[in-house]
């Protein structure tokens, strides 16, 4: 069973920084896609970055030149760096990882950016 977990969410002023880490269970070259989603009260999960084959990367234009995605296979752990945030990134932040046409999802960090 796969097992994903997140940290680093929090409660945030508006301009600041934040960085999410997402763990596997099992080595994260098992997974050919890597990716952030987020998803706001009232609306549907947005992606945010995506990471595939392990380098091509991908964001959403909201947060394009803000947000940073990586991995550290060595820790099997995969970020997001998140620099300026602003109040409309806040969401509960989840991590999803494929392999073989099948996702895994992480139980999601809080986001909170205050103005």
């Amino acid at each position: 069973q796969v097992q994903l977990v997140e940290s680093g969410g929090g409660l945030v002023q508006a301009g600041g920084s934040l960085r999410l880490s997402c763990s596997a269970s099992l080595s994260i070259f098992r997974f050919n896609n890597l990716g952030w989603y987020r998803q706001a009260p009232g609306k549907q999960r947005e992606l945010v970055a995506t990471v595939i084959s392990g380098a091509y990367t991908n964001y959403a234009d909201s947060v394009k030149g803000r947000f940073t995605i990586s991995r550290d296979v060595a820790k099997n752990t995969m970020y997001l760096q998140m620099n300026s945030l602003k109040p409309e990134d806040t969401a509960v932040y989840y991590c999803r990882m494929t392999q073989v046409g099948v996702d895994y999802w992480g139980q999601g960090t809080q986001v909170t950016v205050s103005s």
